[in-house]
């Protein structure tokens, strides 16, 4: 009988995923945030369409460099879990199974988020 040595804990800071691991948490972990983040979302629309004073508050807010940093994080939270979503959807349907496949796709969702998050935030500027 051979006994094999486990180790009592697992140093996290050692451990390194794949990238299809690494995307697929960033993707669950955006799905929260995106949850949570509904209720500031709509109140910045209801300020928005309070009227015209609610709207130079909203634009105020968004304007504030703070402001304009959490909408650059919020658009990449959107388009990380829009472009992975995709990701996950296309192999559902046999599309990147591969190994080498499943590292393409994962690194062209991660990278296609980031650009579009940059792209669109760059609109609000």
């Amino acid at each position: 009988m051979t006994s094999q040595v486990r180790p009592i804990f697992l140093d996290l800071t050692k451990i390194r995923l794949p990238i299809n691991a690494l995307v697929s948490i960033l993707h669950r972990i955006t799905g929260v945030l995106l949850i949570v983040s509904i209720p500031l979302v709509f109140w910045l629309f209801q300020r928005s369409l309070a009227g015209p004073t609610g709207f130079d508050q909203a634009l105020a807010l968004l304007g504030h460099p703070l402001g304009l940093l959490l909408l650059l994080g919020w658009l990449w939270l959107l388009m990380h879990h829009f472009f992975v979503g995709i990701r996950f959807l296309l192999v559902e349907v046999g599309v990147g199974e591969t190994r080498k496949g499943g590292r393409d796709t994962a690194w062209s969702a991660l990278i296609a988020g980031i650009v579009a998050a940059i792209l669109l935030w760059a609109v609000f500027l």
